[in-house]
Order: C-alpha cells, then structure tokens, then sequence
C-alpha cells in the first residue's frame, strides 16, 4: 500500500525523447512537459483506482492486479495490458492498439518518491512524483 496518496510530478528524465519515439508531436510534447499531473493512487489489496488529473484532463482508472484492461493513453494512444505486482515494484505491459507495439512502464518507490519509468523501443523515460 506503498502508493497509496496524491502524487505531483515534479521532473522528468529523457521523457521528450521517450515521447518522440512514441509518435507525439511536437506540440503536444511540449504541453506534456508542464502539464502539472497529479496522480492519487488508492490500493484496495489487488484492486487499485487511480485518478490522473493534469491542466489538460482528468480520467479515472480502474483496474485488479494481473487482468488485461484497455486505457487511452493522454495523447489518444489506446493501449491494452496488465499491471503486476513484483515485490515493492508496480510493473506494466501494454501493447498498442494502432501498432501492436509494446510500452512497458514501472512504478516504484525510491526515497520517498515515486518514480514511473517507461520504455518503447528502446527508449528509456522517468517521471518522479512527491507526494502531496
């Protein structure tokens, strides 16, 4: 229940380049970069709902450790996959839907914050988090 609370991203690591590759453009890029997300993570045993709210949008999304679900990502992308447990670390695998592509992203903590990391095609990206 390490994620459990209201998250606000506060830098990001190679993410325009990770973004690049996934197909964003450049405009849209630059708006992700400032987009003041906030992410509040309730963990309910394998249930978890997380609420994703930025200057851009808000979306709610639900899903149960180890069953597939579908998700658009904040640029339209739609995405299906699963979300597993591995000890203290969240890990995604989703394939996507125009492409059948593979994004694979974590979420963990590391000195009190949260870090997400994703890859595409051999690109690497973070978002760290504080919590609020």
């Amino acid at each position: 229940m390490a994620f459990n609370g209201t998250w606000k991203a506060d830098r990001n690591e190679n993410y325009d380049k990770f973004m690049e590759q996934m197909g964003i453009n450049v405009m849209k890029r630059k708006l992700a970069e400032h987009d003041n997300l906030k992410i509040t993570i309730e963990q309910t045993g394998d249930n978890f709902h997380i609420k994703e709210s930025s200057t851009f949008r808000t979306k709610d999304i639900d899903f149960t450790l180890g069953v597939p679900f579908e998700y658009a990502l904040a640029d339209g992308t739609e995405v299906s996959g699963t979300w597993e447990l591995d000890g203290e670390m969240l890990k995604g695998k989703f394939t996507r839907k125009d492409n059948n592509k593979v994004l694979t992203t974590t979420r963990t903590m590391v000195g009190g914050e949260l870090v997400q990391s994703f890859n595409y095609e051999g690109v690497d990206a973070k978002r760290i988090f504080k919590k609020q």
